[in-house]
């Protein structure tokens, strides 16, 4: 089944959604290079939600169309140095963090290039396939600025704030096979191998119990903020949501009739 945006929406025909097999795969196609502006995020702000609520859709993929998975920001738009402007792109943060708080997996399939707001958008997925041709990072520090949407704060978390910082300050533009052995991607494709290979990987997500998925993202998420005393106690009152989900029952009664168990996501 295939869905696109709404026509009467933000829709610009820069965002489609194609859902099959329980995954729902977005691709942004906004030639030539997939660059951010106003219209795009709200585009992406309009097709995400339905895809996080959605009990159908148990794994997201987030993909570029052609050489470019995103580019960035919009430099046309971006040259407009006044706060209104810096509001509108601000919605960027937006779409990330409804992919970061999305109760299943969300899949960053980085196909091409992830330059500046594109590396910030793949830092929110919850892992990062990366075709070998593409390329990585945050070369804002080159224009007079630095990743102020997202990637300041998502990238020390990720990487440490000693390695992110200097990641960052140097702009430094990462091949595939480095970014991975940096830890910024998981896994690195030969482009004959991409497609598969997500797919592969989107499936095999879809497959497992998205219930709980959901509050282990929510417990990572909240709890490292917190003291330890308070983690333990978020955590304990996900496994008490955790229990009374189906999964939960039908992965214990699968183990014990030693079977493959059938999640449902509920």
């Amino acid at each position: 089944m295939q869905r696109t945006p709404d026509p009467d929406g933000p829709s610009t025909g820069r965002v489609h959604v194609d859902i099959r097999d329980s995954v729902a795969t977005v691709r942004i196609d906004r030639p030539p290079a997939n660059a951010v502006d106003p219209r795009l995020i709200a585009e992406m702000l309009g097709a995400l939600p339905p895809l996080v609520t959605d009990p159908s859709v148990r794994c997201i993929v987030i993909r570029g169309t052609g050489r470019f998975f995103v580019a960035g920001a919009d430099i046309a738009v971006m040259r407009s140095l006044d706060e209104a402007t810096q509001r509108a792109m601000r919605g960027w943060v937006d779409v990330q963090n409804v992919l970061a708080a999305a109760p299943k997996p969300v899949v960053a399939a980085i196909n091409g290039h992830a330059l500046g707001g594109g590396a910030e958008l793949a830092l929110a997925c919850d892992t990062r396939i990366m075709s070998s041709s593409a390329t990585i990072g945050f070369p804002e520090t080159s224009l007079g600025l630095f990743p102020g949407a997202g990637g300041s704060q998502r990238l020390p978390r990720l990487l440490g704030a000693h390695r992110a910082l200097l990641l960052m300050i140097d702009g430094t533009r990462l091949d595939a096979e480095s970014a991975r052995d940096m830890g910024l991607v998981d896994r690195v494709l030969s482009d004959d191998e991409f497609d598969a290979a997500v797919a592969d990987t989107a499936a095999s997500y879809a497959a497992k119990p998205t219930a709980a998925i959901g509050l282990l993202k929510s417990v990572v998420a909240r709890g490292t903020a917190l003291p330890l005393d308070d983690a333990l106690d978020l955590e304990f009152d996900a496994v008490l949501r955790l229990i009374e989900t189906d999964d939960a029952a039908e992965g214990l009664s699968a183990f014990l009739d030693k079977r493959t168990p059938h999640f449902t996501g509920r």
